[in-house]
């Protein structure tokens, strides 16, 4: 009887360390992704934001034509089908719109409402990123 009870507490505890095991690497696995989700959208976007600075330079100046536009949109296209798989569909899409009125404007050579498109592109590029930071205010 002795004997009975011993075998079956030993097997309650190596059940015990499996199943804790398994939690540990579980939520390992998922602070390493919220990790690595967090410095794509970090990078991506940080990249995207370089890429409207410059073509802001442009306008600001003056200098900047509808191909310049096109460019940093077409850019953006790219990182965007990356950037699916980490963020929401509205916040794309957002991007997206203000960069369409963007491209249109500078074509148009309307650049004093293009700089006002282009510095709300800058601002959600820096505001966006953080909200899917491994941070307690996103977590609750």
């Amino acid at each position: 009887m002795a004997m009975r009870h011993a075998l079956e507490t030993r097997c309650c505890i190596l059940h015990m360390v499996k199943s804790l095991t398994a939690i540990l690497v579980a939520a390992a696995l998922l602070i390493g992704l919220g990790i690595f989700e967090w410095f794509f959208v970090q990078n991506e976007f940080s990249g995207f934001r370089e890429e409207l600075e410059t073509l802001y330079e442009k306008v600001d100046d003056g200098t900047a034509n509808g191909e310049d536009a096109k460019a940093v949109q077409t850019a953006w296209e790219t990182r965007k089908e990356h950037l699916h798989t980490w963020i929401p569909h509205s916040d794309i899409s957002r991007i997206d719109d203000y960069m369409s009125e963007t491209v249109r404007l500078v074509a148009e050579g309307n650049f004093t409402f293009a700089l006002a498109k282009l510095e709300i592109l800058m601002h959600l590029t820096k505001c966006l990123p953080d909200t899917y930071s491994p941070a307690i205010e996103n977590i609750f």
